[in-house]
């Protein structure tokens, strides 16, 4: 059963949904460099990386994970909607040998200290920037000594991590810089792909970004909602929530939101008339 796990500690897993879509053909590596912002070409068989696909403006269509199974062959992965990714690498598909085949697969995230070592087994094992791995395929399998958690405390600390979920955290308006994912998604070596121009041009430039993703705390039970808005000392209103939890092991709510870039980090904002400790998220 799902008990009382402190993921900052120990090792624990929990059933989470992920879209999985195979992309194969003689012309898979090509396309698939041309379109997603790391070096899809550098990748070994049975390696992963997180990624983006760009609108040609640079804002963000998908996040997603690829891992290359065969020399001509990849699978994607995302928290966000299959179809949403399918149309997209459908629209530059043109003269192209590849084939898109939506997979039926489960994922198990694993998390805590000790995660990388656990004995998983399945189709995909692969990493998680902020800690422990997720596992794919049609069969998995995770130790009996593994304790399950909810869907809860596994949601605690994604947001604790500063970890951004598609379609809550980012959407089309997204540009990569201000969700702070681009150091671990985007290859400023590989050469030309779709979207490049916004990303490289504020990288080469240290441009900022309007907004930035925070973490924050509030020491107390409180149901946020999406969109809730950010006020700061003086009244203005300064940022919007994007997602929420309960931490039962630590008895706060902690919670994702972009906050304007003017206001520096760490401050105290207020959500929902409710004092709330804003800070980076982690990297």
């Amino acid at each position: 059963m799902s008990g009382p796990v402190d993921l900052s500690t120990s090792v624990g897993a929990c059933p989470v949904e992920r879209s999985v879509l195979a992309v194969s053909g003689p012309d898979a590596e090509d396309f698939l460099q041309g379109q997603l912002s790391q070096d899809i070409a550098a990748l070994e068989p049975g390696q992963s990386a997180w990624s983006l696909i760009l609108q040609p403006q640079g804002r963000i269509d998908a996040f997603v994970r690829v891992t290359r199974q065969a020399p001509d062959r990849f699978v994607l992965d995302t928290d966000g909607p299959l179809e949403q990714v399918e149309a997209r690498l459908k629209r530059f598909m043109l003269r192209t040998d590849v084939v898109l085949e939506p997979l039926d697969w489960r994922c198990i995230a694993v998390r805590g200290p000790g995660a990388e070592d656990a004995a998983v087994a399945g189709e995909i094992v692969a990493a998680v920037p902020t800690g422990g791995v997720d596992v794919l395929g049609p069969v998995l399998a995770v130790p009996g000594d593994v304790p399950a958690v909810d869907s809860e405390a596994l949601e605690a600390h994604r947001i604790r991590s500063g970890f951004p979920r598609m379609g809550v955290d980012i959407d089309d308006r997204t540009i990569p810089a201000e969700a702070e994912i681009v150091e671990f998604t985007v290859s400023f070596t590989k050469g030309c792909f779709t979207g490049q121009e916004l990303v490289a041009r504020m990288d080469s430039r240290g441009s900022s970004a309007p907004r930035y993703l925070r973490l924050l705390t509030l020491e107390e039970q409180v149901g946020l909602d999406g969109g809730e808005p950010i006020i700061d000392a003086g009244g203005a209103e300064v940022g919007t929530v994007t997602s929420t939890a309960w931490d039962a092991i630590a008895g706060v709510t902690v919670a994702l939101g972009y906050i304007k870039r003017s206001v520096a980090m760490p401050t105290e904002v207020v959500v929902a008339g409710c004092s709330v400790q804003a800070a980076a998220v982690p990297r």
